[in-house]
Formats: C-alpha cells, structure tokens, sequence
C-alpha cells in the first residue's frame, strides 16, 4: 500500500535500482492506493492490457520506462544482437494496445535513438534508452501544465465543466490534460464544479476522475453517462473538457467509448466541447478517424467485471469497443501544449508542426 499524500508522484516511475517500472494499479482505485512492480516484458504487457496502467501519455512514460529496463536485461556481444532482442521486446510492448499513439510513439521515439547510436557500446545505448525514458516523462509534466493553462483560459468563476472518462494526473503526469485546467483553477482560486460521467463500462470516470477532484477539493458531481443530456439542458454544463488517445490529421478524435455522444449532445445544446491532449497524441499519418484502429476488448467487462453475479445471460454476445471517433465537425477546439487549434483542422494541426 502506497501513501496516499504522494500518489500523483508515484503513477509511474522507475524503481530504486532503476531496473524495474513501479505504477499505481488503477485497477484498485478508488478503495486501495497499490504500487505494482513490472520487471518482466509480460508484467509490462499485463499492466497495459488490463488497464492497470491507463490514460495515453502514461501508457507512453510507462513504455519508455519499460523498454529501459528490459534493455538492461539483454545479453548481447554485438549490436546486431542487441537490437534483434530489443525488436522483440518493442513490438511485444506495442502489441499490448492499439489505440493509443503515444505507446508507439515513445516506443519509435527510443528506436529511433538506439538506431541513431548503433557505433555506441551497448552499455551507452541502454543509457541513453534510460535517459530518454526520462525526458519522455518530463516532457509530459511540461505539456500538462501548458495544456492545463490555456484549457484554464477558457473557463471563468462559477462555470459548469462536463468530462467523460479520465485524462487526470493518473492518466498522465502532475495536472493531467483535460481534468488539468480544473486542477489548476482550483489552486488559483476560481471556482468551478465538474460532472463526469461514470463512464462504461470499465468506469474510470467514477473510480479515477471523482477520486482525483474529490482529493483536490474540486466541487465534482458523478452522473451515469446517459445523465449528461439532462444536465447539459439544466443549463449547468458551459464546456466539455475530454482527453483523447488518437487525434487524426483532420482533427478526428478517438477517446473512451462514449466521447462522441457526449459531443453530439453538446452540439445539440451549444455547449463548446473540446479535446485535450499532447502533440505526441495527434498522427499526422492517420488521415482520417476512419483510419484510427478500435480496441475490442473481452464481453466480461460488461456482464460481470464489477458484479457479485452476471447482469446477463451467459449466451448474450456482447459488443465492447474501448473507443469511439468524434467527428471534428462536432469539436470546438484541440487544446495542446502549444496552443489551441481550431478549424480547419488539417490547417491548424499541421502548423504545429511546423517549428
């Protein structure tokens, strides 16, 4: 059990003798804090594929933390050898969830580099692996908090936020991407109240998202996802804050099943609705969200995983998709840590690149 004081700090980092990937077991939120410690390539695969360690860029700090520690592990005399096993362990990673870019971006990010060094000892590869690893993480508390202020630049005191699923400091490092401009309202006195939806079926909204408000003094209210058109006519939601896993080179979305609805909704009312997330997010070789491929995960998870006994017939099948698109048309601004891009997307998006 982990002190609950230092869980943001602790979501992901390396272990004391820095050969292992230490992470807060999300699967235990919000009844216990857990450290998990991932020393083989399956334990890192698992803690992946079974949401142990979630959210886009924290998958992203914990493969570069991963494919750091299984580099000490290689036995090799030649760097032929070397990278043939690091291959392995980089395409086994990566295999664990296709969704989110950020696993295969920091991924290639560190093959680049091993490349790049090839004339090196071994020994001064697997130290630059780990140091990379590193400034994979950094980078991230960085964009958080610039992502973070300008999502703050457009809330005001006593504005109703709505967000889906969880892009907190579990996701991600420190603030988080589209829970961070509350956060960080919060520590500057403004004062607004957040809904967020439960999120099914896997729940992150209630278990991650409440959680972390709740613990930053936050005025956060939980709703069941099918709430927010109610509360959107209330007249108590003025923006949607989402976190995403995948951003198209149009400005196509994929976020947690459920994102798109919620945009439609807000279209219907007016409501602004905006996507959060790093540069490291958008890939710009994915056209379109037609193109973004969509996670299917096990039928357990919606007849059972959080139930005494079945809520199903054992013979019902199931359709559990982990992600939906949301069309660009229905997003009013992309928030990254170098600005707020608008429409048209393929414009905006673009020149961020550009420097």
């Amino acid at each position: 059990m982990c002190n609950e004081k230092k869980y943001l700090a602790e979501n992901v980092h390396l272990s004391d003798d820095g050969k292992s990937v230490v992470i807060i077991d999300q699967r235990k939120i919000p009844n216990e804090l857990v450290l998990l410690t991932l020393s083989t390539a399956k334990e890192m695969y698992d803690a992946i594929k079974s949401l142990a360690v979630r959210g886009a860029p924290a998958i992203g700090i914990c493969a570069g933390y991963s494919i750091y520690c299984l580099s000490q592990q290689i036995k090799a005399e030649n760097f032929e050898e070397f990278y043939s096993q690091f291959k392995k362990d980089k395409d086994y990673l990566n295999s664990s969830r296709p969704t989110a870019v950020n696993l295969s971006w920091a991924l290639n990010r560190i093959d680049d580099l091993v490349v790049d060094n090839k004339d090196k000892s071994i020994s001064e590869i697997v130290k630059l692996i780990g140091e990379e690893a590193v400034k994979i993480q950094q980078e991230d508390i960085a964009m958080c908090k610039a992502i973070s202020e300008y999502g703050f630049s457009l809330l005001k005191e006593g504005d109703g936020v709505l967000t889906h699923c969880n892009a907190g400091p579990l996701a991600t490092s420190r603030y988080g991407t589209a829970i961070g401009p509350m956060l960080l309202a919060k520590e500057k006195g403004v004062n607004v109240r957040v809904f967020a939806d439960e999120t099914r079926p896997l729940l992150q909204g209630a278990r991650l998202t409440s959680y972390e408000l709740d613990k930053a003094g936050v005025d956060v209210t939980l709703i069941c996802d099918n709430m927010a058109s109610i509360v959107m006519k209330n007249g108590w939601v003025q923006a949607c804050f989402v976190g995403c896993d995948r951003i198209a080179a149009n400005g196509d979305a994929a976020n947690k099943i459920g994102t798109s609805g919620v945009a439609i909704l807000a279209k219907h009312y007016g409501i602004p609705f905006y996507v959060l997330g790093p540069t490291s997010t958008i890939d710009m070789k994915c056209k379109t969200g037609d193109d973004i491929e969509i996670e299917l995960r096990d039928e357990s998870e919606i007849k059972d995983k959080f139930y005494e006994k079945p809520m199903a017939p054992i013979n019902v099948k199931c359709y559990n998709p982990a992600f939906d698109v949301t069309d660009h048309t229905l997003i009013s601004g992309i928030i990254t840590e170098k600005g707020i891009a608008r429409a048209p997307y393929t414009e905006s998006l673009a020149k961020l690149f550009e420097d």
